[in-house]
């Protein structure tokens, strides 16, 4: 019996005993080998991490001139305590009015917008009707927001709406001081709930940031940061549009693309890129952010750790020549000065030039500007080479000559009468009747007949005077002329690295006459980037390259290059006499120049210049046109320039504004920059 009993006992304490050799062993894995994984966690659940944006990397043009600068800025941030009450943030915001002041004039649209609805969301009752500005909806919309209708993004949804009715009148409820104190406090409780820092105030003085850190226990939450920046932009409008704009740091991520770089795994306090250049680069621009984990003592203010210091963007370098971009402007905004609204032009309101090498696609400069025709005032539309569509008139009849050449419906050197058509009663012509031309001297002339005369062929048609056109397929036809434009860049996105290139216009008027319109570039429609890289596929004998202006990407202040672009061959005209029909197409762009037939200014260069006008019939106004490239021998550049509507459409046309103006005074600058 005794025995039973000390087994059982013994059995016992082999089982206690090992009960506790598995708890020791359990908290020495937790205590010793998973010790920093355990504080991790402890960390993670009862701290916050921050994240702060780094400083931006530079943009800066193919000689190493800055075209977007860094520069420091100290500001002011915000990191809200815990237990804050509205009352409390209040009381701040107003305080920090008082001490620090806010200049009206740097507050943007948004700003005032969102101060009103957070005027209205402070001063009325949820039961009111005028609380948080819901009075601006209609019953239809709050019935739908408060159902659900909207789904995930109903506040983006009623935010686009209230933005959208808040007018001046709504603004001037309130008094300049309630203004600057909503501002103040919309920056505060932005990132409340995250324990995000936020910027409430950028750029301030060196008194105001004394002021701060010698009264810190006055505002509680606020710091100064010295490591915060802000961009610039040396050359003022010059490429503004296409370098674009960056969000600041009381922004944060913009509306319109908040979802996408919140995706991206940006931060709501993050500046980025919001438009051009800027934007489509951003990933290389913006850095890696700085983090810090945020803790909280027992008075419930935040403590900062910084575990990963800010890494600055990288930089960036475009093909653009800002020496002759700068000249590009200067000459282009003059001539819209001088000539925009007067006699016989008094619908010119816009003028667009841009250029690039033929030969990778590299962009080198592009300009653009818009006048108000009745007060004079200038806009900056560069981005209009891109964003805005011109018909391209006679410009295009190379790619014409080249398809007649191509499907056989003419030959090399094959003559035809330019002489008026009567189709029907109505009469057809070139400017003038040019007599017997070819393939060359067609485009030498810009003989519209001999053009007519490709089309009709084309379609298998025949042409008895003073009887309508008769022929087959017209929808077939037009398609099978575009197929050719498209293969030049006409009517096609580029691809041009930039947000918000268009693709261009296609007409769907199927008339027999169209096909005649269509040869002579009066049918579809074209940005003046496609016609640049349509030009550019003529100099270089039928290749076609992405139009670019990145060009690589180094390590800040180093010249260590991170990334680089390649250029990209887009498309190549290929056929057993594609070469040799293209060299017709150049011959009779020479030929335009030489001639005198693309201006006396440019006949006159000691280089060498290819290239075709364009008079396109807008109504009662003309569009003009020049594209070409130089030299003609081995081309470097190319160049487009569209003047929309610049002249009357009538006996008394003006001359192309391009070809006589602006052309060659952008060429001298070019080869003054590039001797040949």
């Amino acid at each position: 019996m005794n025995a039973i009993i000390t087994q059982r006992i013994l059995i016992l304490t082999l089982v206690i005993s090992g009960c506790f050799v598995a708890i020791l062993g359990r908290l020495f894995t937790i205590q010793i080998i998973q010790h920093d994984s355990y504080v991790e966690k402890k960390d993670d659940y009862t701290s916050i991490r921050q994240y702060v944006s780094a400083p931006r990397g530079e943009i800066y043009d193919c000689n190493g001139k800055v075209l977007a600068k860094t520069v420091v800025s100290h500001n002011i941030t915000y990191t809200s305590p815990q237990n804050m009450s509205v009352d409390d943030y209040l009381l701040y915001a107003q305080r920090i009015v008082e001490v620090f002041g806010l200049d009206e004039d740097d507050l943007s649209e948004r700003d005032k917008k969102e101060a009103f609805i957070t005027y209205r969301t402070l001063n009325y009752s949820p039961l009111d009707d005028k609380y948080a500005a819901s009075d601006l909806l209609t019953d239809k919309e709050k019935q739908e927001y408060a159902n659900g209708s909207w789904g995930a993004d109903a506040e983006s949804i009623r935010y686009g709406l209230l933005y959208n009715r808040i007018k001046e009148k709504h603004l001037k409820e309130m008094s300049d001081d309630e203004l600057k104190t909503c501002v103040i406090y919309q920056r505060m409780i932005a990132n409340a709930s995250t324990g995000q820092e936020n910027v409430v105030l950028e750029d301030v003085d060196d008194d105001e940031v004394s002021y701060l850190v010698e009264h810190k226990t006055e505002f509680p939450g606020f710091e100064v940061d010295f490591g915060g920046w802000k961009r610039e932009y040396p050359y003022g409008e010059s490429l503004s549009d296409v370098l674009g704009n960056v969000s600041t740091s009381t922004e944060g991520l913009p509306e319109a693309y908040y979802s996408y770089y919140i995706q991206k795994g940006y931060q709501p306090n993050a500046s980025v890129g919001t438009s051009g250049l800027e934007f489509q680069y951003n990933d290389l621009l913006a850095g890696t952010s700085e983090e810090s984990i945020i803790t909280y003592d027992s008075n419930g203010l935040a403590h900062k750790e910084v575990i990963r210091n800010a890494v600055k963007g990288y930089d960036i370098h475009l093909s653009i020549n800002i020496d002759l971009q700068v000249s590009l402007d200067d000459v282009l905004k003059s001539v819209l000065q001088e000539y925009g609204g007067t006699e016989r032009r008094e619908n010119f309101s816009s003028l667009f030039m841009c250029m690039m090498d033929p030969n990778d696609g590299s962009l080198l400069a592009l300009s653009g500007y818009q006048m108000d025709l009745e007060t004079k005032e200038m806009t900056y539309y560069a981005s209009g080479n891109y964003t805005s569509l011109v018909n391209p008139g006679s410009s295009i009849k190379g790619a014409t000559v080249y398809m007649g050449l191509m499907e056989g419906v003419i030959s090399p050197g094959e003559v035809i009468i330019d002489k008026t058509m009567n189709i029907a009663g109505e009469e057809f012509s070139s400017y003038e009747e040019h007599g017997p031309v070819n393939d060359i001297t067609a485009l030498q002339v810009s003989s519209n007949i001999y053009m007519f005369n490709i089309a009709i062929r084309l379609a298998h048609g025949t042409y008895v005077e003073g009887e309508p056109l008769q022929v087959n397929d017209v929808p077939e036809t037009l398609n099978q002329m575009r197929s050719y434009y498209t293969r030049f860049g006409l009517g096609n996105l580029t691809g041009i690295d930039v947000p918000g290139e268009v693709a261009g216009y296609q007409s769907v008027n199927t008339l027999a006459g169209m096909l005649l319109n269509y040869s002579i570039g009066q049918y579809d429609m074209y940005t003046p980037v496609q016609l640049l890289e349509y030009i550019s596929t003529v100099a270089t004998t039928g290749y076609t390259y992405k139009p670019r202006i990145y060009s690589y990407a180094t390590e800040v202040n180093s010249s260590e290059v991170v990334e680089v672009y390649e250029s990209e061959l887009r498309n190549k005209l290929e056929g057993e006499k594609s070469d040799e029909y293209l060299n017709r197409v150049q011959q009779g762009f020479r030929a335009c120049v030489t001639g005198g037939n693309c201006g006396s200014q440019i006949k006159e260069r000691k280089q060498s210049v290819a290239g075709k006008t364009g008079t396109a019939e807008v109504g009662d106004w003309t569009t003009a046109i020049f594209v070409g490239y130089a030299p003609y021998e081995q081309p470097k550049v190319a160049f487009a320039c569209a003047a929309p509507t610049s002249s009357v459409n009538s006996q008394n046309v003006s001359a192309n504004i391009c070809t006589d103006t602006v052309t060659n005074k952008v060429l001298d600058k070019y080869f003054e920059l590039y001797p040949q």
